[in-house]
């Protein structure tokens, strides 16, 4: 199975017209049993609990690099199909996350948490399952950053409750924030642990122009972040990474942002091995 085809092809079918229905207060209580069960290393009472809310646990092999992973995935082709995916490393404990809620419409966000999923032992990739303007047209409906009634938020969650350290990747336009290559904040926490001063230092040696939210009034901070407002809540570390094109997917500054992410996910790595 080549994981890099699986997950890609599958996002590139996203739409901002496309359909989406969040699951229901039963299914959102299932999901979370479901993923509290794989997490603790139970995949297959995990996948009785999904399988009647149309999801399903996978265990995969990637031929690129030989890592096996856990996959949570829709079995058909209704609502749960555009709910999202989890991929959980299979092969060692889960130590860190890589969160993308808008896959497609910030551009290559999911090629770049795919890029730290082969590159770094030991993590999870939480990826949304549709346009963040799918359903209505508007961010109202499937934008999962803002949304505490989707499966991808009940995902991070039930990391957070953990203590799985997470990074959001998020990206905006050129044009938009002209003064800078990134920003990057802890969201709602009004302090950031010294793991992002310790990024920001990697991504500004590497020559990116990084705003720190923690010491500066950035554009895009991501303070309404509900994802980032539930870390708080379970005292785990969330990071919001806002993005310039040329960081995401293939562009020009792309393998410094992986190099310099790799580093702090090196970090939670040893970290969570000590806990």
């Amino acid at each position: 199975m080549d994981l890099r085809s699986r997950i890609l092809t599958y996002t590139e079918a996203f739409k901002p017209d496309g359909p989406y229905t969040s699951p229901d207060a039963d299914q959102r209580d299932r999901l979370a049993r479901g993923i509290g069960l794989l997490l603790d290393q139970d995949a297959r009472k995990a996948d009785e609990l999904l399988a009647p809310i149309g999801l399903r646990v996978t265990r995969l092999t990637d031929t690129a690099t030989g890592r096996r992973y856990d996959e949570v995935s829709a079995s058909g082709k209704g609502a749960s199909a555009r709910w999202g995916r989890l991929y959980l490393n299979a092969d060692s404990p889960v130590r860190w996350s890589a969160q993308v809620p808008h896959p497609v419409a910030d551009r290559a966000t999911e090629a770049l948490g795919l890029r730290l999923l082969e590159d770094n032992p030991g993590g999870a990739l939480v990826l949304a399952g549709a346009h963040r303007r799918a359903g209505d047209g508007s961010d109202r409906v499937a934008d999962v950053a803002h949304r505490e009634d989707s499966a991808f938020h009940l995902m991070v969650v039930e990391l957070q409750k953990r203590g799985v350290p997470g990074i959001q990747l998020h990206g905006f336009a050129e044009s938009s924030v002209k003064r800078y290559d990134a920003v990057l904040s802890s969201g709602a926490a009004q302090s950031a642990p010294g793991e992002a001063s310790a990024l920001a230092d990697r991504l500004e040696a590497d020559g990116l122009r990084v705003c720190r939210g923690w010491s500066a009034h950035c554009p895009l901070e991501g303070t309404s972040n509900v994802q980032g407002k539930t870390a708080q809540q379970h005292h785990a570390t969330f990071l919001h990474l806002e993005l310039a094109p040329d960081g995401r997917g293939e562009g020009p500054d792309s393998q410094e942002v992986v190099d310099a992410l790799s580093g702090l996910l090196t970090t939670w790595a040893e970290e969570g091995s000590g806990r």
